[in-house]
C-alpha cells in the first residue's frame, strides 16, 4: 500500500472496522414520507473522541451535551445518535431534556452504557423536537446497524438539510505492516462561514489514539479545513466535528514511541477534512461558483486570515463572482477595510495564472483573460501584500439569485 489510499466517496463510516452506522426515517420535518433523517454510530468497544465545536454563543442544546461528555472521563463513549430536520437549539431547558433523551434511547437500543452516546442535530432552529416520531425512528436506526455500503451510504444521506449530495471519504495507510482505516460523512450547504458552519461532520478510525492527542490533531486538521471556508458569512448554532477511535487495527498512534506514525495519521485526517470541507462548499446553496482565495505576504498570519475572509465574505465580491465580473476593484476594497497593514503599490494579483494587478497597477491588456478565467465554475484568486510571511488559504463561493430566493423563506 502507498503511503496514503485515499478516496473522495465512500460509504464512509460503515467502512471502519469496528464500527456500525444504521439509519432511519422518523419524519422529524413533519412532512410526510420516507426521508432517511436519524443516523447512528455505535462502536462495542470503548472509544477515544475529540470534538470541535461552534463558538456560536446561542450554542444548541446538542452541543451543550457533547461539550460536558467529552469533558468528562467518567463514561467511556460508545457512538452518536444524530437527526436532521430540526436544531434544537435555542428551545431552552426542554431541548436539554429532549437532548438527553436521544441519547438515553440510543444508548438503550444500542446496548450501550448510559450517558456513552454524543447527540448531533441540523434543521431549523427554534423549534422543539418531535420526540414521539424521533424517539422511534431512533429504534429502528438501532436495529438496522450495520457495516454494508447501504448502512454508510444511508446515514450520509439521513443527516442532510439543504445538500443536494451526501459527503464522505476515506483514507487508509499501513503502520507497522497494518492497515488503519479512518473515514468520514459531512453535512453543510448554507450558514457556511469559518468556526465552521451549519455543518455536522463524523469521523471515525480503528486507530488506537489517546485523547489528548486525538483532539490536538483534530484541532489542527479543523483549522485549515472545515475553518478554511465560507459560502455566506453566517455561524451556525449547531456546528459539530467528532473524532472516533475504536482500536480495532491494534495500530497505536502515539508522538512519545512512533512520531513517523502520527505524521502519516494526521495528513490523512488532513485529506478527510479537506475533502469534505470542499465538498460543503462545492454544495453551497444554489451557488455557481468555487473559488479559492490565496492570500500571501501579508505582515502576519492573522492579518491574512482577515484580508481573506474579508474578501470571501464581501456580497459586492461574491455578487461579482456570480456575474462572471472579473472587478478586481471590489476584492482590493474588501482588503483595504479588514485592519490589516496593506500598501497598493506593492500588491500583485492573479486570476489563476492571468496577472491582474502588479506594483498596484492594473494589467489591463489582460482584461479578456481576466474574464474568461471567472467564467469558470472553479478558480483561483492569489493577492501577495509583499509586506511579510503571512498566509492563508479560503475557500469561498458566489451567492446568486437562487440563494436568495431559496433562504427568503421556509
Amino acid at each position: 500500500m502507498s503511503r496514503i489510499e485515499f478516496t473522495p466517496d465512500t460509504p464512509g463510516l460503515s467502512e471502519v472496522p469496528g464500527f456500525r452506522v444504521g439509519f432511519a426515517a422518523a419524519d422529524v420535518r413533519g412532512k410526510g414520507g420516507d426521508r432517511p433523517d436519524v443516523a447512528v454510530l455505535h462502536s462495542q468497544a470503548p472509544c477515544a473522541v475529540a470534538g470541535v465545536f461552534t463558538r456560536n454563543a446561542a450554542a444548541a442544546a446538542p452541543v451543550l451535551i457533547c461539550r460536558e461528555r467529552l469533558a468528562s472521563s467518567r463514561i467511556p463513549l460508545h457512538g452518536f445518535v444524530a437527526n436532521s430536520g430540526n436544531a434544537n437549539a435555542c428551545t431552552g431547558p426542554r431541548g436539554r431534556d429532549d437532548t438527553l433523551a436521544m441519547a438515553a434511547r440510543a444508548e438503550i437500543a444500542c446496548g450501550a452504557p448510559a450517558g456513552s452516546f454524543l447527540v448531533c442535530s441540523t434543521g431549523r432552529i427554534g423549534e422543539r423536537l418531535p420526540l414521539d416520531r424521533l424517539l422511534p425512528g431512533i429504534d429502528g436506526a438501532a436495529a438496522a446497524l450495520d457495516t454494508t455500503t447501504a448502512a454508510g451510504q444511508g446515514a450520509a444521506t439521513a443527516i442532510l438539510t439543504s445538500d443536494t449530495r451526501p459527503k464522505t471519504a476515506t483514507a487508509r495507510f499501513a503502520i507497522g505492516g497494518k492497515t488503519v482505516t479512518l473515514a468520514g460523512m459531512a453535512k453543510g450547504a448554507g450558514m457556511i462561514q469559518p468556526d465552521m458552519a451549519t455543518m455536522l461532520a463524523f469521523l471515525a478510525t480503528d486507530a488506537v489514539v489517546a485523547a489528548p492527542v486525538l483532539d490536538v490533531l483534530l484541532r489542527r486538521a479543523v483549522a485549515s479545513t472545515f475553518n478554511a471556508i465560507t459560502v455566506d458569512g453566517d455561524t451556525s448554532t449547531n456546528d459539530t466535528v467528532l473524532l472516533f477511535t475504536g482500536g480495532a487495527s491494534g495500530v497505536a498512534i502515539n508522538p512519545d514511541t512512533d512520531p513517523d506514525g502520527v505524521a502519516v495519521f494526521a495528513e490523512a485526517l488532513e485529506k478527510v477534512c479537506a475533502c469534505l470541507a470542499e465538498k460543503i462548499v462545492a454544495d453551497g446553496e444554489r451557488t455557481s461558483r468555487v473559488v479559492e482565495l490565496m492570500v500571501e505576504g501579508a505582515a502576519t498570519g492573522h492579518e491574512a486570515e482577515r484580508i481573506a475572509r474579508c474578501i470571501g465574505n464581501s456580497l459586492l465580491v461574491k455578487a461579482s463572482w456570480a456575474g462572471g465580473d472579473p472587478n478586481w476593484g471590489r476584492l482590493v476594497d474588501a482588503a483595504g477595510y479588514a485592519g490589516a497593514a496593506l500598501e497598493l503599490d506593492r500588491l500583485e494579483l492573479d486570476y489563476d495564472d492571468v496577472p491582474v494587478l502588479r506594483a498596484g497597477e492594473a494589467q489591463a491588456e489582460n482584461k479578456l483573460a481576466w474574464k474568461k478565467v471567472v467564467a469558470r465554475p472553479r478558480f483561483t484568486i492569489r493577492l501577495r501584500l509583499g509586506l511579510g510571511d503571512g498566509a492563508f488559504r479560503l475557500l469561498a463561493t458566489d451567492i446568486t439569485e437562487g440563494y436568495i430566493s431559496y433562504n427568503k423563506s421556509e
